[in-house]
């Protein structure tokens, strides 16, 4: 499996306020690239805290990338992918409508009462790890779904444990022309962070697009 990581962030390397609030970092033309990297993708994963703090939909907004997805025989959206533990993910998240299936990984903490719900609404349930979702597991579990290439808009935290498990093969981020700040605010990579043994990345292409920079790189 090809997983690909996807982020705006802000000079200082911030994904939003301290107070979890959005915030506009990029403009239309990146929204775009970030849709045809959508229509790229077999799946699409965030983390719970994604979901509860923004309820994204995920799905491909262009019409044409959609029609095109269907002539090749795909989804004309990607699968929605959520890592979440204790299967907190809302019974009426905008993810679980049918424009697309959609996947939780959940950890056997995971309350039974939640899961029968979530499975009532339509989610597919992949149990991997006992307190946390087992990662390179659960992606097993996808990839013999048939996604192949997969797409993660984070946050922090789940970027974090993509790079700690050794799951990245590609990282993309479009760097904002701003400055967030804030100790609280949540960064690209969060979680634990490392000490030793840090995550080395090549540099394949820097582009100009709106009033910022995407870097785009592959893991060594």
């Amino acid at each position: 499996m090809e997983v690909v990581v996807n982020a705006a962030t802000s000079v200082d390397g911030k994904l939003s306020t301290h107070e979890r609030r959005q915030v506009r970092i990029s403009g239309d033309a990146d929204f775009d690239r970030v849709d045809r990297l959508r229509a790229s993708a077999d799946a699409v994963l965030v983390g719970v805290g994604t979901v509860l703090t923004d309820d994204p939909h995920l799905g491909v907004k262009s019409e044409d990338r959609r029609v095109e997805r269907l002539r090749n025989g795909r989804p004309a959206s990607p699968a929605r992918v959520v890592a979440d533990s204790r299967a907190r993910t809302p019974s009426d998240a905008t993810l679980l409508n049918d424009d697309a299936e959609t996947y939780l990984l959940v950890s056997a903490a995971a309350p039974e009462d939640r899961l029968a719900t979530l499975r009532d609404v339509g989610a597919t349930v992949i149990e991997a790890g006992e307190e946390r979702v087992d990662l390179p597991a659960a992606l097993d579990a996808l990839e013999a779904e048939g996604v192949e290439r997969l797409l993660a808009e984070g946050g922090g935290e789940l970027i974090y444990s993509l790079f700690s498990s050794g799951l990245v093969d590609e990282l993309s981020v479009f760097v904002g022309s701003l400055v967030v700040g804030g100790r609280d605010a949540p960064t690209l990579a969060d979680g634990e962070g490392f000490v030793a043994d840090f995550p080395t990345l090549d540099l394949r292409s820097v582009e100009r697009l709106d009033d910022g920079v995407v870097l785009t790189y592959r893991t060594e």
